[in-house]
């Protein structure tokens, strides 16, 4: 029969209590450190947060409930099992501690709790262990924790005293307390599944805030993608497949696809094709807001704001998501941000694509992804080099020519340094270069080489940014004295801004981002207003070459006149969102249709429903996209190939 007087239940719930506590505390903390973004549903917040810690603890008892039920009476009250259970309480006190210390942490960085991030992060270790070697004082914190926990566990020693001398129950009672947890492992399964209580209501800090980070953490490794249909709301297929060669059908363009959502379109540009040099630069979380031309007054980046008057310059232009691996899919790719992982990290599934870098191969330029760090971080050596690419990495680099490197990577000068090394290769041998390159230096921990600016390394990121902003001066200079710099064009781009967390699921404002196009003697320096994305730049990119192609690209050439509604496509792993430059679009799981009205103001939110047009263009795009992913209709295919379509599986 059961009873809660008997050793394990006491020991137990003495151990689910103090996680419980500990999970407490650090909501209260992150609560009251942003009160002004929660709001005032503090009652909510910690009902629905009890909720969540709750529906974790039952999990995280199950191991505990199998051991105690396959115990005999003499191996629990056996010494060695005292110690090993007083040593459990400790090291799942520690660990607690410990997790609530990375969630501040993660918080602090990212605005939410744990999520695909931490996993990456995890999978990455040696970048992010370094990363926070460097950043934090990382000895005194697991000192701290220690300290800690040994008062905890002086604390509770009491009561874990009373627990393991408490009498031992009988078979009977141990599989009666067994399937006690059994049945609320399965009524929290039925009843307290965290997606659902995190969509009841509030704004994007109240849901993150009532959640419970380690139940996010292990949710993230098998959530890693979302089926579109399965999870997002859909139009009839010819609905669908209307609307999206609506949005595609620019000046030029007649589609070829035999399915109705396919968009593989040939794309005729006017004009003489040419063949300049590309150097592409995506710079690491470079906001448009620390530029002083757009009114920040700390002078963080003379170069960038002397070189937006002699650019083609977009000041009205988005990323696509809030991670590196998004802003190098929109790029390269030219795609939406489809539910879960980014294309660039679904391994198996990373390559073969009609990249940027494949139909610039395809004429005879020297494709190569240039970039600071380690390559096989986010999975970017397998996917650039299965999309027409060669690569060049920290690893490609001899040391000797590394003056500088953090945990990301070499500096953003040594980066420079070998693109210039590049492109002087093959202009020797006649060969136009096209060279995208992906920047560190702009990331924690914010350090570069000590003498280079006036902020001390390390010191925060708008160190970090000035020290960019530096490097990209020194390398136009550089390549100013180049003989293949009048035949060169120069695009510095953002692959996310610095920050992403807002009280919305997709903060508009925090997607903002700059493009400078830059080629003195190839194109007219002028400002462009114009509402676009990064998935833009890669058609836009092939129209100033004047080139003609076969496109399975969603961008659009920014450069033609036409009379296409304005949009961009933001996302993060689980919300997809368009912008019109007034009102946003959000779908989300479970069928969810919502409108923003307003969204870079009040930013109002309703209800909506297919109908609505807004959500209906929104559709479009991710459905066609994730359907065009799945059925491998994106493919690259040579010229005077016919693609093959995958059937349904």
């Amino acid at each position: 029969m059961y009873t809660p007087k008997t050793a394990p239940m006491r020991y137990l719930l003495l151990l689910t209590a103090t996680w419980l506590g500990i999970f407490t505390l650090t909501r209260a903390a992150l609560l009251f450190t942003h009160l002004d973004e929660a709001g005032h549903a503090y009652l909510s917040i910690f009902t629905i947060g009890v909720l969540n810690d709750l529906a974790f603890l039952v999990y995280a008892a199950l191991p505990l409930t199998l051991f105690v039920l396959l115990c005999p009476r003499r191996l629990w009250v056996s010494r060695f099992n005292r110690w090993l259970l007083q040593g459990v309480l400790a090291v799942s006190i520690y660990a607690m501690l410990f997790t609530a210390v990375a969630e501040w942490l993660f918080w602090d960085e990212f605005g939410v709790r744990f999520n695909f991030i931490a996993v990456d992060y995890l999978v990455y270790s040696d970048e992010v262990l370094n990363n926070i070697l460097e950043s934090y004082p990382i000895g005194a914190l697991l000192g701290g924790l220690g300290v800690l926990t040994l008062v905890i566990c002086v604390l509770l020693r009491k009561p874990l005293l009373r627990a393991l001398h408490a009498p031992f129950p009988t078979f009977r009672q141990r599989a009666a307390q067994a399937a006690g947890v059994a049945v609320l492992v399965l009524l929290s399964m039925q009843f307290l599944d965290q997606n659902s209580l995190r969509s009841q209501g509030g704004n994007t800090y109240q849901r993150e805030l009532a959640s419970n980070g380690p139940y996010q953490f292990f949710a993230a490794f098998r959530n890693n993608e979302l089926d579109y249909q399965q999870f997002y709301g859909t139009l009839p297929e010819a609905a669908t497949a209307e609307q999206i060669h609506a949005e595609l059908n620019q000046p030029g363009v007649t589609f070829l696809g035999k399915e109705p959502m396919d968009i593989r379109r040939t794309v005729s540009n006017p004009g003489t094709p040419r063949t300049p040099n590309i150097v592409l630069v995506t710079i690491e979380s470079l906001s448009g807001k620390y530029l002083g031309s757009n009114g920040d007054p700390r002078n963080l980046t003379p170069n960038l704001d002397a070189l937006r008057k002699q650019s083609l310059y977009f000041n009205n232009f988005y990323a696509t998501g809030t991670r590196t691996d998004r802003g190098l899919e929109a790029i390269t790719l030219s795609m939406p941000p489809t539910p879960g992982r980014s294309i660039v990290k679904r391994i198996g599934r990373e390559s073969g694509f009609a990249s940027l870098g494949q139909h610039l191969s395809e004429v005879g330029y020297d494709s190569v992804f240039v970039y600071g760090g380690r390559g096989y971080f986010d999975n970017m050596n397998a996917f650039f080099s299965g999309n027409g690419y060669r690569v060049v990495d920290q690893t490609s680099v001899d040391e000797s020519d590394i003056s500088f490197k953090n945990a990301w990577g070499m500096s953003d000068e040594d980066l420079y340094r070998q693109a210039v090394k590049l492109a002087d290769a093959d202009h020797a041998n006649q060969v136009p270069f096209f060279l995208q390159l992906m920047t560190t230096s702009n990331h924690r921990p914010y350090t570069y080489p000590d003498g280079k600016i006036d902020i001390k390394s390390g010191n925060g990121r708008d160190g970090a940014v000035k020290y960019t902003d530096y490097a990209i001066g020194q390398f136009l200079a550089e390549a100013r004295k180049k003989p293949w710099f009048d035949n060169t064009l120069f695009i510095f781009v953002a692959d996310h801004t610095a920050g992403s967390a807002g009280k919305e699921d997709l903060p508009v404002q925090n997607y903002q981002i700059p493009l400078f196009i830059y080629g003195p003697k190839l194109i007219e320096a002028r400002e462009e207003g114009k509402l676009a994305s990064q998935i833009d730049l890669a058609p836009t990119l092939l129209g100033l070459l004047n080139m003609s192609y076969t496109s399975t690209f969603f961008g659009r050439n920014l450069l033609l006149e036409d009379n296409l509604p304005p949009r961009v496509l933001i996302g993060n792993y689980q919300h997809l969102g368009l912008f019109d430059g007034q009102d946003l679009a959000i779908l989300s799981p479970r069928g969810g249709l919502r409108l923003h009205q307003q969204a870079l103001g009040e930013s109002h939110e309703i209800a909506s429903d297919a109908d609505n047009p807004l959500i209906k263009r929104a559709i479009a795009y991710y459905e066609s996209a994730s359907y065009g992913f799945k059925q491998r209709l994106l493919d690259w295919v040579p010229e005077n190939h016919t693609p093959q379509t995958a059937s349904t599986p």
